[in-house]
């Protein structure tokens, strides 16, 4: 068993005087009521931290060009996943659907016809989200799209830290010496998508690219990983990006 020590750095500069100032500055009341709501203190041990478990299937992976078809969200803690308060929405893309996103995803153009605008569901979405860490697996995925929709709809974007799973996953097997060690003797580096990873640690596989089903499968993540490597103590520095 890997155990990695906590980082002695700060979380990412700016964290949590931006979520403050944000507070005081968004214009839009939904956002206010999001940043309002604040995080934990950088130094709260994980096992003490609310936290919520987002996916979303998109059109691409370029928010400039792509849009958000779906996101799924899961409230969790360490030693619970409240599947009662889980949220799942379909959304309809100012974008049309590609033929790819169709086959990726399986939304189709009859799924998102009535479907309602990010914008219809933001007051929920936010609601899902406030005063809870979000964990998503990828980070480059989830925050910049809704940062970038938002940003389009109401003049302002919504950024937050993140735990990223897959970010710790490479943390272990893409950047420890043993891994390097690894690829030096030309051993190929260890897959850290989401289903090779839940397989390291003898967790169920699900269907993937179902923003709901892959929320609820980050959740499990994290809570595998911080039992194997880390500890319900670690502060919530140690974890976020």
């Amino acid at each position: 068993m890997i155990r990695l020590r906590p980082r002695a750095s700060p979380p990412k500069p700016g964290w949590p005087d931006y979520l403050a100032g944000r507070a005081e500055t968004a214009r839009d009341p939904r956002l206010a009521r999001y940043f309002s709501a604040g995080l934990p203190d950088p130094d709260t041990p994980i096992g003490e931290v609310p936290m919520v478990a987002m996916d979303m299937e998109t059109t691409g992976l370029d928010e400039r060009q792509h849009a958000i078809v779906s996101i799924g969200v899961v409230p969790f803690t360490l030693g619970r996943i409240a599947l009662a308060r889980r949220h799942h929405w379909v959304l309809r893309p100012p974008r049309p659907l590609s033929g790819t996103s169709v086959t990726f995803h399986h939304i189709t153009h009859a799924d998102i016809a009535k479907a309602p605008d990010l914008d219809e569901i933001l007051d929920e979405l936010l609601e899902a989200l406030a005063g809870r860490l979000v964990v998503v697996h990828f980070r480059h995925i989830e925050r910049p799209f809704l940062d970038a929709a938002v940003k389009a709809r109401v003049g302002e974007g919504v950024m937050f830290p993140v735990i990223d799973t897959m970010s710790l996953e490479a943390r272990i097997h893409r950047q420890s010496m043993l891994a390097r060690f690894r690829r030096w003797i030309g051993r190929p580096p260890a897959s850290i998508r989401l289903y090779d990873s839940r397989a390291r640690y003898g967790l169920p596989p699900y269907s993937g690219h179902h923003a709901l089903s892959d929320a609820l499968a980050t959740a499990e993540l994290l809570q595998a990983q911080v039992a194997h490597h880390y500890s319900p103590e670690t502060p919530l520095r140690a974890l976020w990006s």
